[in-house]
């Protein structure tokens, strides 16, 4: 398997990755490709090879081997890793999507037009693209998780396994090659996986509340603002702006701190104007006539 064009392909997907994402790209990166290349291969080399049974009976060593080991961990482990590593295309392939239709709008309309501000950005249907590729990694994760789980009995490597299956003339003891060895990186493979679950699952927590609180925050700005009618004139759409500047204005003063100027500013004197209107009521009217 072509390692580097692997690690090529998913470097794209970095790009368009949350933070969380690029965390899990790092794990699956060095906890898993690596740690797979690098050890995990040479531990298993010729397994077949190190499987030995105390019998000379003719196939028994192959049967009894087929029957403890119907697959590989190592072939396991490249199929979950190509399958877990594949829904992050559907992000690089929808966005390679947009890139086609912005160049095929801007050719049609001008350079000057756009149809996306940004065509690696999470809105519409590329959100609920990555939200489904979340989706898909996980259960593809727990998917290969209990199939490892339900061959190899809880991930667990005995060092001796008997076997009774036919052609074997009774029942033969056989002996597994670097038991233990295989068993701590089984053990690390599979808490590798476990942490890209959590990392999955914290990624879509963080898309899904993000998303809400735009959704939020827009219909709190909406419900501030109410829309007026449209067979509304134009002279009261100012006043109503107007209103709403004078309101606003009014809030703003009043929030603030006094100065030294409204502090010190002397209170206004009660009007007399309506005493004295009562005395010149109920004075006689000397103007002659």
């Amino acid at each position: 398997m072509d390692w580097k064009t692997f690690q090529a392909l998913l470097s794209g997907v970095n790009k368009y990755s949350t933070a969380f994402g690029r965390v899990w790209l790092s794990v699956v990166f060095v906890f898993r490709v690596m740690v797979y290349v690098v050890a995990a291969e040479r531990v298993w080399g010729d397994e077949q090879k190190d499987f030995d049974c105390n019998t000379k009976q003719p196939g028994c060593a192959n049967v009894c081997y087929d029957h403890f080991f119907p697959i590989s961990h190592i072939r396991l482990w490249a199929l979950q890793l190509i399958f877990v590593t594949c829904p992050s295309f559907m992000v690089v392939m929808h966005v390679a999507y947009r890139d086609d239709r912005e160049r095929k709008y801007k050719a049609k309309h001008g350079n000057t037009t756009q149809l996306y501000q940004n065509t690696g950005k999470k809105h519409g249907g590329l959100w609920w693209t990555y939200l489904i590729s979340l989706f898909v990694k996980t259960g593809i994760e727990v998917s290969f998780l209990y199939i490892l789980h339900h061959i190899y009995d809880s991930f667990y490597l005995p060092r001796l396994v008997k076997c009774g299956v036919s052609p074997c003339p009774n029942l033969v003891d056989c002996y597994i090659g670097h038991p233990t060895e295989k068993k701590v990186f089984t053990y690390f493979m599979v808490g590798a996986s476990g942490l890209c679950i959590v990392l999955n699952i914290c990624e879509v927590i963080y898309l899904i509340s993000k998303r809400v609180v735009r959704i939020a925050r827009k219909a709190r700005t909406h419900r501030r603002t109410p829309p007026l009618p449209l067979d509304v004139p134009l002279d009261v759409y100012k006043d109503h702006f107007d209103n709403a500047d004078k309101i606003m204005s009014r809030r703003y003063l009043k929030d603030q701190p006094p100065s030294f100027k409204t502090a010190t500013k002397s209170p206004p004197r009660i009007s007399g104007l309506k005493m004295e209107d009562r005395f010149r009521a109920s004075a006689p009217n000397l103007s002659i006539s």
